[in-house]
């Protein structure tokens, strides 16, 4: 499974993406991190694989990872825009029960209903945006992290969930016809693997795919 995850990832930085891809700077320590995270996946243990390396800075890992998380769902929701559209999706929903107002408290400041297409390039935008900011992610060595990082970084995992849980409830059906699910799969259970050991996410936030999130668990003990 894993091989097949990372011969998809390989096949997909080389085609359709919904924005572009972040590159983490060659040479910079952390692309030596992102590299170390890659291998540990390959193992296949995922929950070794998300655990502070030791001697690491916490923030600079979870920078990393937040930046990979970014360009995996970018791929994923990339592959699907076709069937995400302002007709079959008219509101961002994630099930019959859950429904996203995107806010973003600068451009946008009061919830705006809107189709779920709109708030997912709304929403990457944003986490772009963030990911571009070299106060909040700093690339360089030696330039410290800011007091909010924590929260900045929380936020974005909390916002990139969403596109998860919309894949999931509405269009698993097309990810299966492409026969994607393997990739989508490993790429949530890694995902939730990591919000998990870091405390990143409120449980009632992951609530619109807690039976999934209890199913991948599950497997893993």
């Amino acid at each position: 499974l894993l091989y097949i995850f990372f011969y998809h990832v390989a096949n997909y930085r080389s085609s359709k993406t919904f924005k572009p891809k972040k590159n983490i700077p060659e040479g910079s320590h952390q692309y030596e991190l992102l590299k170390h995270a890659e291998a540990t996946l390959g193992s296949g243990n995922l929950r070794q694989a998300v655990m502070l390396p030791e001697g690491e800075d916490l923030n600079e890992w979870i920078a990393v990872n937040t930046v990979d998380f970014f360009n995996q769902i970018n791929m994923l929701y990339g592959t699907i825009t076709e069937f995400c559209t302002e007709t079959s999706c008219s509101v961002m929903s994630a099930g019959p029960r859950y429904e996203y107002h995107w806010a973003d408290g600068t451009n946008i400041k009061k919830p705006i209903k809107c189709s779920a297409p709109k708030y997912i390039d709304y929403l990457m935008t944003w986490v772009q945006d963030q990911l571009d900011d070299e106060t909040l992610f700093p690339s360089k060595i030696g330039v410290p992290f800011p007091k909010n990082f924590m929260s900045v970084a929380k936020t974005i995992l909390k916002r990139l969930f969403r596109v998860y849980a919309h894949i999931y409830h509405q269009h698993f059906d097309s990810v299966m016809q492409l026969q994607e699910e393997a990739h989508l799969n490993t790429s949530f259970k890694h995902f939730i693997f990591f919000v998990q050991e870091f405390n990143l996410i409120d449980r009632r936030e992951l609530a619109p795919l807690q039976d999934l999130i209890e199913k991948l668990g599950s497997k893993d003990r």
